[in-house]
């Protein structure tokens, strides 16, 4: 449904004449069938959130691109801001409710019940968390060809760690499920309110620790207090090698000046993101550069390795 709403914002945007070259309309546009994408998912009792997250990763990939450049700035800095503040909101409602009084007496469990519950919600955040990190982990590692491409048992550790702190989300369902005035539902927002206090002050200060206690000794600094600046060679030592044609690096520093040309500054994964692949995403790239872009639009058509030092081949030929 998200991805389909999605598709439709992208269409209307390039296609139909309302929906282009204003920014005004562009944004709304934007804005609310984002949102359209919300309410049908609520009233037909599914999950909003999935619905609204994947289509954010359509409008990202297609509507985003059909945009003016003005719209392209706004929308960037509109949506982030919005976001800072409907989350400084929802943290503000939890210090609120944390102070009210009323609705812990209105929780007629016992100190004891209460934080026996809060553990055990502790304890399945941290076993649903390890329960699909380290078993995707695993499969990743078993259908990776290249060593340097594996996920160690310290970057597994680092991934489950780093998605144990709750906030605003948990916050907001608790708030949506628990509406009603009962001791039951006064219970488990409570419950919740501590087990985020818990898992964003607790987990949250313990992350740095343990990220400098599970980094490599070469990329520690000398006194253990701060971690040296690792470089990018030391986590992709082969990040290039995608890029070499016939062995030769000439096609990297060739693609390289041909992309900076083009679309500015180039990164790491944007180049690997060039390169010839005969995984699933290769051919999925080929299926949305030739359907999907000419109907729905999104970013150029970017060449492979072979094509560009062709390209660049027949203009030395033509000079």
């Amino acid at each position: 449904m998200g991805i389909a709403v999605g598709l439709a914002s992208a269409y209307i945007i390039k296609k139909l004449y309302f929906g282009r070259h204003s920014t005004d309309r562009e944004i709304a546009i934007m804005i609310l069938m984002a949102y359209f994408s919300y309410m049908i998912a609520e009233l037909l009792y599914l999950s909003g959130i999935l619905t609204v997250f994947f289509c954010g990763i359509v409008m990202s990939h297609y509507t985003w691109h059909n945009v003016t450049e003005s719209s392209k700035v706004t929308t960037r800095h509109m949506f982030a801001t919005l976001s800072f503040i409907a989350e400084t909101f929802i943290f503000l409602y939890v210090g609120m409710d944390a102070l009210d009084l009323d609705k812990w007496s209105r929780s007629d469990v016992t100190v004891a019940t209460s934080a026996g519950l809060s553990a055990t919600l502790v304890a399945l955040v941290l076993i649903g968390r390890a329960a699909f990190v380290f078993p995707l982990s695993a499969f990743a590692n078993l259908i990776s060809r290249a060593p340097d491409t594996k996920i160690s048992i310290r970057q597994q550790l680092i991934i489950w760690w780093a998605g144990l702190m709750r906030g605003a989300v948990s916050i907001a369902l608790a708030y949506n499920k628990f509406t009603a005035i009962s001791s039951i539902n006064a219970t488990m927002i409570t419950s919740t309110i501590i087990v985020v206090l818990f898992s964003t002050v607790v987990f949250g200060l313990l992350t740095k620790p343990l990220v400098l206690w599970l980094l490599p000794p070469h990329l520690r600094s000398t006194d253990d207090s701060e971690p040296s600046s690792p470089k990018e060679s030391d986590f992709y030592p082969d990040i290039q090698v995608p890029l070499l044609v016939n062995g030769e690096p000439n096609g990297a520093a060739l693609m390289q000046n041909n992309a900076s040309r083009q679309v500015g500054p180039v990164t790491s994964l944007r180049m690997l993101l060039r390169a010839r692949s005969s995984s699933v995403h290769h051919f999925w790239r080929r299926f949305d550069d030739a359907y999907m872009r000419p109907v729905f639009g999104g970013r150029g058509f970017v060449p492979t390795i072979h094509e560009v030092s062709s390209e660049a081949a027949l203009e030395a030929a033509q000079h």
